[in-house]
């Protein structure tokens, strides 16, 4: 059923204009300079144009809240020092209070450097899209947003891009050269794989990455939940995870097109829906309805906030939301 509902909406000519979009050359070497000399101009232009846009958007309207939000979420250790009263007993070393005979307690210090990465979907249903660009071009003018709000911090951003394996992993690197070409992967990769496999996808995050990291997700989250809330629930529990879901409209109510013939984009089925029927319709979307739903709920029970993100519209809204919640919330801690 997950299959059918990857597929949902997604009609054959839409498949097929989708698989024209994504029919670029396949992923190059992870090493940090690559072929970027080998890329078209039409690319490059395309990663020009997302640079200037976005840049726009982290200097006008995220200034400050990246910082506040963010920063400082683990501490680091800095030094030992003596016990005075007072002192949480918490922050007892132990071995060192054994070796000298008196009291120390640990120090630590706000980390003042953050790792971002992104974990990319680049599944087949995400290359579909109904208001004029496709989830996954959504999906990498996000990640060109946090990529950059990265870099005008100082931070470092790392890339992972899956689908039922992985397609690329670029780890956490500082500068813009690096960011820049983390949005051109996510623009230019062209996947091997068709299908998701997220579960996998969050164990070989957690093993990449080795400190604490702001892991932002992104994802149609069309997927069996079953499998993945074990890894999905490590990861969360490891790093701040936050799931930035893709959504389209047409997913969540068919239009009445008559008779139809609809391609999955991630196993290749077709099959024919009558769109006039009311209770073909209703029984889709009720579906589809009821998928979300548990993916709410196991995002939820983790703990692990959840931004959802049309096609259709501007992402800068629901982030800035996003960013002013989590800003009330470390105010009230």
């Amino acid at each position: 059923m997950c299959a059918f509902l990857r597929g949902g909406g997604h009609s054959r000519g839409g498949a097929r204009d989708a698989r024209k979009r994504a029919d670029r050359k396949k992923p190059r070497s992870n090493e940090p300079n690559g072929d970027a000399g080998m890329l078209p101009a039409e690319i490059l232009q395309r990663v020009r144009r997302l640079e200037i846009h976005t840049k726009a958007l982290v200097s006008e309207l995220f200034a400050g809240q990246y910082h506040s939000v963010f920063k400082g979420q683990g501490m680091e250790f800095a030094e030992v020092r003596e016990y005075v009263p007072g002192d949480d007993i918490r922050t007892i070393d132990w071995n060192v209070t054994a070796r000298l005979g008196v009291p120390f307690v640990k120090k630590y210090s706000e980390e003042r450097e953050l790792t971002v990465f992104l974990l990319v979907d680049a599944s087949g249903s995400q290359r579909f899209g109904s208001e004029g660009r496709s989830k996954m071009e959504l999906a990498a003018e996000v990640g060109a947003v946090l990529a950059f709000s990265a870099i005008n911090n100082h931070d470092k951003v790392g890339l992972l891009i899956f689908t039922d394996r992985t397609e690329l992993l670029i780890p956490p690197r500082k500068g813009r050269a690096h960011g820049l070409r983390i949005i051109r992967e996510i623009l230019y990769n062209r996947p091997e794989g068709r299908r998701t496999d997220l579960a996998a996808a969050c164990e070989t995050a957690i093993h990449a990455l080795r400190r604490r990291a702001t892991v932002f997700l992104l994802s149609d989250f069309l997927v069996d939940p079953g499998p993945v809330d074990q890894p999905l629930g490590a990861l969360a529990r490891k790093h701040d995870l936050i799931a930035l879901a893709m959504r389209d409209p047409l997913e969540a109510s068919w239009p009445k097109v008559g008779l139809v013939e609809w391609e999955d984009l991630e196993s290749g089925r077709s099959f024919l829906v009558d769109t006039t029927d009311a209770g073909v319709r209703g029984k889709l979307e009720a579906n589809y309805r009821r998928q979300r739903e548990q993916v709410a709920a196991m995002l939820r029970r983790h703990k692990v906030d959840q931004v959802p993100l049309e096609v259709g519209g501007d992402p800068v809204e629901p982030l800035q939301a996003f960013f002013r919640l989590r800003e009330r919330r470390r105010a009230r801690e």
